[in-house]
């Protein structure tokens, strides 16, 4: 398999589930704003998306999607438990929370790249940000991880998302629940590994 990502972008969510799961995957960097892979590749021709994540599996069938790529990873390594089994309540409750994530949070702090977005805007999309992180200090009073004790998929992706928070200058004193969340799963071993070969650790 072979994993087409951009450091620090939301790709880095599979590339941890896929490192949990023990998966031996091949990793391309994407030059996005050029649409170019590492080997000079015309991206396009991979992913008529444009962006990243894209998972090629070996016999050349393509998967995008933050969520669905985590999701298929998690499932071809059950005995990771980063997924629940198929038909379980706990998979509904897996699927909102990847809903959520990609729609409430992804969708909303990646706002904050977009180069023309002016100070008004910028300051609407801050107060809709805050809306939703005080959201989740709700839902992750109590727990580990943002489905219970276990780390799961949603964990990765949510993790990915929330670094941007650092980047847009984001005050997040006032959710310990966050920091704190931001602060375990940042110190597990398997996305240490995901930080230093993306760039983003020394």
């Amino acid at each position: 398999m072979k994993l087409y990502y951009s450091p620090g972008a939301c790709s880095m969510a599979p590339h941890i589930v896929a490192r949990e799961a023990g998966h031996a995957i091949d990793l391309e960097k994407v030059d996005i704003p050029n649409k170019k892979t590492a080997d000079g590749g015309d991206y396009w021709k991979i992913n008529p998306k444009g962006y990243v994540p894209t998972l090629v599996l070996d016999d050349g069938q393509v998967l995008t999607e933050v969520g669905v790529i985590c999701q298929y990873l998690a499932d071809q390594k059950p005995e990771s438990g980063l997924v629940p089994k198929f038909g379980t309540f706990e998979r509904y409750h897996q699927m909102e929370a990847l809903d959520f994530i990609a729609t409430e949070v992804h969708k909303q702090i990646g706002a904050l790249f977009n180069p023309k977005l002016t100070p008004e805007m910028r300051t609407i999309q801050i107060g809709t940000i805050t809306h939703r992180l005080n959201t989740l200090e709700r839902l992750l009073q109590g727990k580990q991880y943002f489905m219970g004790d276990n780390f799961s998929a949603a964990d990765a992706y949510l993790f990915t998302v929330l670094n941007w928070t650092s980047i847009h200058k984001i005050d997040l004193d006032k959710l310990p629940n966050v920091q704190a969340f931001i602060g375990r799963v940042a110190a597990r071993p398997h996305v240490q590994e995901t930080l230093k070969v993306e760039g983003l650790l020394k």
